[in-house]
């Protein structure tokens, strides 16, 4: 934890931001007068869930390969346009 004086705060904020967004600092204590006024700190982020893995386990029963490919030609006639009679 570092402490700085007003004036070097302000004339050093970007070097400051960047050594806490680095890592290098986990506070910044900034001073007034010698005593502490404020502290610069960086921001806690919410991890991503929108890309978690396994979210949905347990959620659906498992399947075997062979129950998961049951409907390929169906499906595949589908996407080809193909109806029961076969243009």
């Amino acid at each position: 934890m570092a402490q700085v004086n007003m004036l070097d705060a302000k004339t050093h904020l970007s070097r400051l931001v960047d050594a806490i967004e680095r890592g290098e600092e986990t506070e910044v204590i900034i001073a007034r007068n010698g005593k502490p006024a404020a502290r610069l700190v960086p921001i806690e982020t919410k991890p991503d869930v929108s890309k978690r893995l396994g979210l949905l386990a347990g959620k659906y029963p498992d399947m075997s390969l062979e129950e998961f490919n049951e409907h390929d030609a169906e499906i595949e006639a589908l996407f080809k346009g193909k109806d029961d009679e076969g243009w």
